[in-house]
């Protein structure tokens, strides 16, 4: 008989994990957005060129409806099974945060968006890498 499986903390729980080897929701909402602010790193570069402000702008749309996507699929990923609600505190603070970044892009405020933008891309960098890891979790749990 196998032993029952546990959530990782903060995870979903046993009836809301997904199949061995299946890209979750939040996995693809977590790639999305650091690929979006990655971005947004990239055309920061471009912008003393031609096309850059405009490629930075709809970046920056972008990137924000990335971070909207992931707080729906934390919320998604969490009411199932009623397991921690602490990944959409995560992406609720990405959120907010995004937010402020887009406040302080308009108001030309670089010496503080540029830090941020720093800040977002490793926070989003690292729960991408925490949800990945999860992943590989749970295959490594199935494989047992």
């Amino acid at each position: 008989m196998a032993a029952p499986t546990t959530a990782a903390p903060g995870g979903p729980g046993p009836d809301t994990a997904a199949a061995p080897g299946r890209t979750t929701f939040i996995e693809v909402s977590l790639a999305l957005q650091t690929l979006a602010v990655f971005f947004q790193a990239v055309t920061a570069g471009l912008l003393l060129s031609a096309h850059g402000e405009v490629l930075h702008s709809v970046g920056a749309r972008v990137m924000y409806g990335a971070s909207m996507l992931y707080v729906l699929a934390a919320i998604l990923a969490w009411r199932p099974g009623g397991g921690s609600p602490r990944p959409v505190l995560y992406a609720t603070g990405f959120l907010v945060l995004a937010s402020v970044q887009v406040v302080l892009g308009i108001a030309h405020e670089a010496a503080w968006h540029v830090p941020l933008g720093v800040l977002m891309f490793g926070l989003s960098t690292v729960a991408l890498g925490h949800a990945l890891y999860l992943r590989v979790g749970r295959r490594a749990a199935v494989r047992k």
